[in-house]
């Protein structure tokens, strides 16, 4: 019997070693010399070194002074983070898209870019299209009283090309850029 234990728990402690505490601790060092930015989180920090959220993951701005990010099934929370799971015959997604078209409708601008009515699979994806962010753009140039040639030059100066699909605007990043353009009087 102990012809088998003894290899046998050898190598569990071994196996647990390497895949419990070598092998976590040499990708973190990798990954730390190699991406800190990314390793670290991809903070976003203000002027004064404070951690204003992550580009990786949505926030809730509200007001009409702020860009809005997505819809989020979870209300942005990570915990809980995750897709309202409502197939598209589902009469209360319908509702629930309608009623946020109707909130945001602006007649003069046309219907309401999808990414601001639809949630992504997560709840928590942080990027926009430069179009629904440009749907937003006299909301926002009438509550910061700027005019749209500014927020629209900020708005190209956010703007990411990804190396794989189309243009994306992080909604965090933007709104950090406005602030520091034209500060929200609230």
């Amino acid at each position: 019997m102990t012809t088998y234990l003894r290899p046998a728990t050898s190598l569990i402690l071994l196996m647990t070693l390497i895949t419990g505490a070598v092998y976590p601790l040499v990708v973190t060092g990798v990954a730390q010399m190699a991406f800190p930015e990314q390793a670290n989180g991809s903070l976003l920090r203000d002027d004064q070194g404070q951690v204003r959220g992550s580009l990786l993951i949505a926030q809730a701005f509200k007001g009409d002074a702020w860009f809005h990010a997505r819809p989020s099934a979870a209300d942005y929370a990570t915990v809980a983070s995750g897709a309202s799971n409502l197939a598209p015959s589902n009469p209360a997604l319908a509702q629930r898209i309608d009623d946020s078209a109707a909130q945001q409708y602006i007649e003069a601008q046309g219907p309401v870019p999808l990414d601001l009515l639809t949630t992504s699979g997560s709840g928590l994806d942080p990027h926009l299209s430069p179009a629904a962010v440009a749907y937003q753009l006299p909301r926002v140039a009438a509550a910061r009283q700027l005019g749209t040639q500014a927020l629209q030059a900020l708005v190209e100066q956010s703007t990411l090309q990804p190396l794989i699909g189309p243009p994306v605007v992080n909604v965090l990043a933007l709104n950090a850029a406005l602030e520091r353009l034209a500060p929200a009087s609230n």
